[in-house]
């Protein structure tokens, strides 16, 4: 299956969780190319879309290999085997996590735009990319939704890498995909047009599902990242 673009294999995976609809369910987009996949799986099944952020850790000199990841409120994930093989060093991951961790915090305050995020306790979230292919990424995004208390996650994506399923299986309760490539070698592959998604875009798509749930966006006294601010 090849998707037109990220709004079409959003559409596409709307349909299959369909068996979400009426379960309290809040939909998390990875920015940025997986807010447009979130946006249209959020319509599907009537549910408000919030951003959960994290950044890739690059290898040196090939930043298209990961070696982990970090994500909002301080969240780290490391690949031991991909650091082991390029031979980092600790003090250069330290480095390169300090680094994104900073360009991180800029992100968000860029993307939430002043928005107060949606509580996750005791619900059912459904965390959304464009694609899957090393993971890290995916690992760090659902540990910050278990930090932040939902009861369930559900990683959902088009497509994704064969081993990958086995391995998010670990950290989500389950991994709903549309395409289960045995290699992926780029996500790209499996879009007719794979662009740029730019800020200005994730920050008017979280506006329009505001705009539609607007008692959503509301911080509760039960969010345990709130109690954790202030204690």
């Amino acid at each position: 299956m090849m998707f037109v673009d990220r709004r079409d294999a959003g559409r596409r995976l709307g349909l299959r969780l369909r068996f979400l609809h009426d379960h309290n369910v809040v939909v998390l987009g990875v920015p940025r190319g997986g807010v447009p996949v979130a946006y249209e799986v959020a319509r599907a099944l009537d549910a408000p879309l919030d951003l959960v952020v994290v950044r890739r850790l690059g290898v040196p000199g090939r930043p298209e290999i990961a070696f982990g990841a970090v994500g909002e409120h301080g969240v780290r994930v490391r690949n031991a085997a991909v650091a082991r093989r390029y031979e980092l060093t600790a003090a250069e991951m330290a480095r390169i996590e300090h680094d994104e961790l900073e360009a991180l915090a800029e992100q968000v305050e860029r993307l939430r735009a002043g928005r107060i995020r949606i509580p996750l306790l005791g619900r059912p979230v459904v965390i959304v990319d464009d694609g899957v292919s090393t993971g890290a990424t995916a690992r760090a995004a659902c540990r910050i939704a278990r930090l932040r208390g939902a009861r369930r996650v559900a990683w959902a994506v088009p497509v994704i890498a064969r081993d990958m399923v086995s391995a998010l299986n670990t950290v989500a309760n389950e991994v709903i995909r549309l395409e289960t490539p045995v290699r992926l070698f780029a996500i790209g592959q499996w879009y007719r047009r794979y662009g740029y998604t730019s800020e200005h875009e994730v920050v008017e798509l979280l506006r329009r599902n505001a705009a539609a749930f607007p008692w959503h966006t509301e911080v509760g006294a039960d969010d345990p990242m709130l109690r954790s601010r202030s204690s």
